[in-house]
């Protein structure tokens, strides 16, 4: 009668190959999905990084609209009460001519714009 425990040897041997060559087939499909997610999480960080370049470039942009703007004004404002003052110097300068040019109509004009802001403010 033939030994049963001949053919044990073999079987093992064969159960090992194929464990070996499953644990071998599992460690290439990790290794394939490993590289795959690592490849998709560089690529969407790459577009991340990307998108926010992008969104700082244009943030920049605005920034730099907003101050030569911002500076335009300014020099505008400076601008018109550069020449509000140059006005208003001149009517003074006509104010004063005109009293003493004529001194007695001056003192009647002031009389007369006293009484009537007098009478517009007590009512």
């Amino acid at each position: 009668m033939a030994d049963p425990h001949a053919t044990e040897p073999l079987d093992t041997a064969k159960a090992h190959s194929r464990i070996d060559q499953g644990a071998e087939r599992v460690k290439q499909a990790t290794t394939e999905a490993v590289t795959r997610t690592k490849q998709a999480v560089n690529a969407t960080a790459d577009r991340v990084e990307a998108g926010v370049h992008h969104a700082t470039d244009r943030t920049a942009d605005a920034a730099h609209r907003a101050s030569d703007k911002a500076a335009d004004l300014s020099e505008r404002g400076r601008q018109l009460r550069d020449d509000t003052m140059d006005k208003a110097d001149a009517w003074m300068a006509q104010a004063r001519d005109y009293v003493r040019e004529k001194p007695m109509q001056s003192i009647a004009i002031a009389v007369g714009a006293g009484w009537l802001l007098g009478r517009i403010l007590r009512r």
